[in-house]
């Protein structure tokens, strides 16, 4: 049969294409598809495959020795993949016959409990009813002693009422006090199998080759969005894959829906997670059709309010001689410089040094906001808050140079009449961070102790600013805990507010996002 070109119905094939590997006309390669292709005769070609195919037959041939041993080998592993899924399958049924043995003995045994109590339950009350029957009229007790009345003799009577009696106040009180024998409740006989069924739903086909992962705390942390990191012991990465799982901690709940996230790498970023909540996590590791057990649970807890994301204000009142500000205007650090050295001569006596301030860059209007920093362990004193912009000039012309007295009354040492200074007369609020305390201000509901109002500085702070209530509280963002809490007048646009003296720095908490890790600390 002649063959013809599928594209020119009227042409036969006689060149074929090397780039597509099909027999082609002329007119293909004159103005077609395979105009620009490399061809050659089918002559050539036909030569050419007939030799290849020739070789790969006779390769095919030499090994058929070869091929038939892998045959029988597959053979031989199809038998043996039967009988050892049979053996697993007897291992897995045997397994679980202990367990369903273990369950009939403690349901066994807890029947029998239940049936046992039952049973001297309604013999008290059976006892108890008798008891009470024999208290009606012409019954028991009752019609032996409407008998007795009937005695005639004096001394028969007496000798048999005395015990009588005895007998009759016995029954009148048991009749004013009555209360059942027994209790009809089986409350204290329900099982509790909620940690039981935790662990039967972890049941599965764990390997020894895979390691459990362990969830890192001090590199996973939440923000804008959650970043869990995790790790395994033994600092090989022997899964293929990880399951994340999470879930919001609800008392009123009582079966818990996780949501699961499968995940190649070893930190996941988890967006969309509710305000002021808290969350508990948990990671196993696959490989292949085997896991590793589940990892200890890990319970984060999400900050108060939306992140409020800002830069340091490089313009507002920004004292350059006094304060650096890295590239990306997320770190402040205060330096003395040569101005204090400067006017050191005229230093006699007091404290001539003074608080340089700094804002961020984002004002807020409305609703309710949570920003993070850090404060360097080294700093000597550093104010934290929020700042009205109504009071914003106030407060940079209120700032005197070194060589002026002191307006400050803050030193940073915690002094009652120091904080009714300036509860009454600085523009902003802020309370006082510095050789790694945190100074709860005093208030007419603070400890007047001063030592109780003095608290370990947190590795992480947190603010945050609710203008629609006019509260602004202050956290330890690491526990996402309110440390104080306090109203603030809102009427005007609210800015972070930062004050440093002496040696101090503040680093903005970078948010979380979906490539975090590229970012480097650049100070």
């Amino acid at each position: 049969q002649i063959l013809m070109c599928p594209e020119h119905e009227m042409e036969r094939v006689n060149m074929y294409c090397e780039i597509c590997r099909r027999p082609v006309c002329h007119l293909c390669k004159l103005g077609g598809c395979h105009a620009n292709h490399r061809v050659t005769t089918m002559s050539t070609a036909y030569k050419t495959l007939k030799e290849k195919l020739s070789k790969d037959i006779e390769y095919l041939i030499s090994k058929e020795s070869q091929v038939k041993a892998h045959i029988t080998q597959l053979n031989l592993l199809l038998k043996e993949t039967e009988c050892n899924s049979e053996r697993a399958k007897e291992a897995a049924s045997q397994s679980f016959e202990k367990l369903f043995h273990v369950l009939e003995e403690k349901k066994s045994a807890a029947l029998r409990t239940i049936e046992a109590s039952k049973n001297l339950r309604m013999e008290k009350l059976q006892s108890q009813a008798e008891e009470y029957q024999g208290l009606l009229e012409n019954n028991g007790l009752v019609g032996y002693a409407q008998e007795v009345l009937k005695e005639t003799d004096p001394s028969c009577f007496v000798q048999t009422a005395k015990q009588l009696h005895v007998r009759i106040q016995k029954a009148t009180e048991s009749l004013k006090s009555f209360r059942p024998a027994a209790e009809t409740s089986f409350g204290d006989f329900v099982v509790n199998i909620a940690k039981q069924e935790e662990i039967l739903s972890d049941l599965s086909f764990h390997s020894n080759g895979v390691e459990i992962p362990e969830i890192n705390e001090e590199q996973s942390r939440m923000y804008n969005k959650a970043l869990i990191s995790w790790e395994c012991p033994g600092k090989r990465d022997s899964a293929d894959i990880y399951i994340l799982e999470y879930h919001k901690l609800n008392r009123e709940e009582e079966n818990v829906t996780w949501q699961e996230i499968e995940v190649c790498s070893k930190s996941k970023v988890i967006p969309d997670l509710d305000d002021d909540s808290t969350y508990a996590f948990r990671v196993r590791a696959y490989k292949g059709s085997t896991c590793s057990p589940w990892s200890r649970e890990v319970i984060l807890r999400t900050p108060p309010a939306p992140v409020f994301s800002f830069l340091f204000d490089d313009k507002c009142g920004y004292n350059s001689e006094h304060l650096l500000l890295n590239p990306r205007r997320t770190s402040v650090e205060s330096r003395a410089g040569f101005p204090l050295l400067l006017a050191s001569d005229r230093m006699q006596v007091g404290c001539y040094t003074t608080l340089d301030y700094i804002i961020g860059d984002t004002g807020i209007a409305k609703g309710k906001h949570f920003w993070a920093f850090h404060v360097e362990a080294y700093s000597y004193l550093v104010k934290v808050g929020v700042v009205s912009i109504n009071k914003i000039q106030k407060l940079f012309h209120n700032t005197h140079d070194v060589a002026g007295p002191r307006y400050e009354q803050d030193s940073g040492h915690d002094s009652g009449s120091e904080d009714a200074f300036f509860d009454s007369s600085q523009p902003l609020t802020l309370v006082t961070l510095g050789m790694k305390k945190f100074f709860m201000p005093s208030t007419p509901a603070a400890p007047k102790d001063p030592a109780s109002r003095i608290l370990p500085l947190p590795s992480c702070m947190g603010i945050c600013l609710d203008c629609d209530k006019g509260k602004v509280g202050f956290y330890d963002a690491g526990r996402m805990k309110c440390l104080y809490e306090c109203e603030v007048d809102c009427s005007g646009i609210m800015y972070p507010a930062f004050a440093l003296m002496g040696g101090a720095a503040v680093h903005l908490e970078e948010a979380v996002t979906g490539k975090y890790g590229e970012y480097h600390d650049d100070i």
